[in-house]
């Protein structure tokens, strides 16, 4: 797999009948390893380790609603009321962060109404904060650490 623009860490793989396999921590089993998987895998360790971001408010390929249609989230990140703050979407690194790549998570989140979106192709991460008040967004220098995101 690509060397990521994201903390290394001892990644746990294993092979079964001739795939790759993951660990995903919060999932707590293996999962096919996808250069998306390897984003994932990565970015949440990133959050946890850096971010200080609690792994128990962290959920992974999450079903929604929208529009009569069940879509999947890659991530949430949740409050301690288990209220949504965050969605997470991520890429393979081959993949270009584009303006679609927001329209999508923009979609999800007209469920889930959290106040931060986030992608990462695990080489560029970018994030936005809602304001719902005034119906803007402003793009973030950095990914936030969890204890600020609800300031």
């Amino acid at each position: 797999m690509l060397p990521l623009n994201l903390p290394t860490f001892a990644v746990k793989v294993t092979e079964k009948e001739g795939k790759r396999l993951i660990l995903d921590i919060i999932r707590r089993k293996y999962v096919t390893l996808t250069p998306e998987e390897w984003v994932r895998q990565h970015f949440i360790n990133y959050l946890i380790v850096v971010k200080k971001y609690p792994h128990e408010l962290i959920a992974n390929e999450i079903s929604i609603k929208l529009n009569n249609t069940t879509k999947r989230c890659d991530t949430i990140i949740y409050d301690h009321f288990i209220t949504p703050l965050m969605i997470v979407e991520y890429k393979a690194p081959h993949i270009e962060i584009t303006k679609n790549v927001f329209d999508q998570i923009a979609r999800y989140n007209m469920s889930l109404r959290v106040k931060y979106l986030t992608v990462s192709n695990g080489i560029n991460h970018f994030c936005c904060k809602i304001d719902y008040n005034t119906q803007t967004y402003s793009f973030l220098k950095e990914i936030p650490e969890y204890n600020k995101l609800e300031e």
